[in-house]
């Protein structure tokens, strides 16, 4: 699990990240795909928001309708049992810049 000082509480009961998406393609096909999958092995609510769109992380089609591209900032929220990892594992893909 990552240190609680990379996450801010949006309010008393989720964590968020703010995190720039930074791979060529941002989240398109199978970035979106591999983000999805990630969010899903978790428990926890999971949503994506750009600008004033927030969407759920667990959905392809969500995901992918947020265009998100290279260099866009994203805010990760995340509320339940396993909410700092979920945010951690997610954080690391997006680093590891899925994998590509």
């Amino acid at each position: 699990m990552r240190s609680a000082e990379i996450l801010f509480r949006e309010d008393e009961n989720m964590i968020s990240k703010e995190i720039t998406i930074t791979n060529s393609t941002g989240l398109h096909a199978r970035p979106a795909a591999v983000f999805v999958s990630t969010a899903s092995k978790f428990q926890s609510d999971l949503f994506i928001k750009k600008d004033q769109k927030k969407v759920n992380a667990k959905s392809i089609l969500a995901v992918l309708a947020l265009g998100i591209t290279k260099d866009t900032e994203i805010t990760l929220t995340a509320e339940g049992p396993d909410e700092e990892d979920a945010i951690a594992a997610i954080l690391a893909l997006v680093e590891a810049n899925f994998n590509e």
